[in-house]
């Protein structure tokens, strides 16, 4: 301590050490977190089927841990590193903040029971198709519609899903042959294979039950889509108008279903900022 008094009435900078000893420890933990964050991106997007979105993920929170590495360097030796680190670090907090309280909203609607509501009609979204095979996500939305409408048979549904990249029906024809009775025709089911958003989902399907006799400005409609996108899906139909209750999907895969529920933060921001 008299050493390093000394050098510093000659005028030599001396490193503080309690600021070293602040930071000995982060640059060992960010190695662990980014390691880490890798594994987990590589077994995002090559074993788990649907995860590739968590695997990106992971690894721009690997680039985040960098920034942070050279920043905390910086803030070693400079003020204005010092401040530039207190304010990374507010950023993160609120951001974080942001994230829990949105995805605390999310596992709420996620998980309400409607099932007992009365409804007028029932709208099922649909979601990817491999080919002609229902995905996992929408195989857990046909199992929970065929459950619920088991409990109210004599209303009409629409299937509502257009036909994308590397399917080779609609998503709507899909949901039919998985829930139409013994294979044969039904005509309660209405099919909506034209639209290629959730807002078209609700757009064109609302015009198709206008069509079939439903008043869709009193009409109180249950949505079936998965839990994770209950609330962004009543967003969406609040937008065209119409009043609905959620039916939540529960995916089957409790990896999966993180995977889909953080990506949902980021889908529910660009629909409030962009659509």
């Amino acid at each position: 301590m008299k050493r390093q008094k000394a050098k510093a009435r000659k005028g030599i900078k001396v490193s503080s050490y309690r600021g070293r000893k602040r930071y000995r420890y982060r640059e060992p933990c960010l190695t662990i977190a980014a390691v880490a964050l890798l594994a987990v991106a590589v077994l995002c997007l090559t074993v788990l089927p649907g995860a590739r979105f968590s695997g990106w993920l992971a690894i721009a929170l690997v680039g985040l841990c960098a920034l942070v590495f050279l920043l905390g360097r910086w803030a070693e030796h400079s003020d204005a590193g010092k401040l530039c680190l207190r304010i990374f670090y507010g950023v993160l907090a609120v951001g974080l903040w942001l994230f829990l309280s949105v995805e605390g909203l999310l596992l709420s609607y996620g998980e309400r029971d409607n099932t007992a509501l009365p409804v007028d009609a029932v709208i099922v979204l649909g979601a990817g198709v491999n080919e002609e095979t229902p995905s996992l996500i929408l195989q857990s939305r046909i199992d929970a519609a065929a459950g619920y409408l088991e409990k109210h048979p004599d209303i009409p549904v629409v299937l509502s899903g257009g036909q994308g990249p590397g399917e080779d029906i609609s998503e709507a024809e899909a949901m039919y042959r998985a829930l139409r009775s013994g294979g044969e025709e039904d005509s309660r089911y209405l099919l909506e294979d034209k639209s290629t958003s959730t807002a078209e989902n609700f757009a064109f399907s609302k015009a198709l039950l206008q069509e079939n006799g439903v008043d869709t400005d009193t009409a109180v409609i249950a949505v079936v889509t998965s839990d994770f996108h209950c609330f962004r899906a009543h967003l969406i139909a609040q937008r065209e108008g119409l009043t609905e209750v959620d039916i939540p999907a529960e995916v089957p895969w409790r990896l999966l279903e993180v995977n889909y529920y953080i990506r949902e933060f980021f889908a529910l921001g660009k629909t409030l900022v962009f659509d």
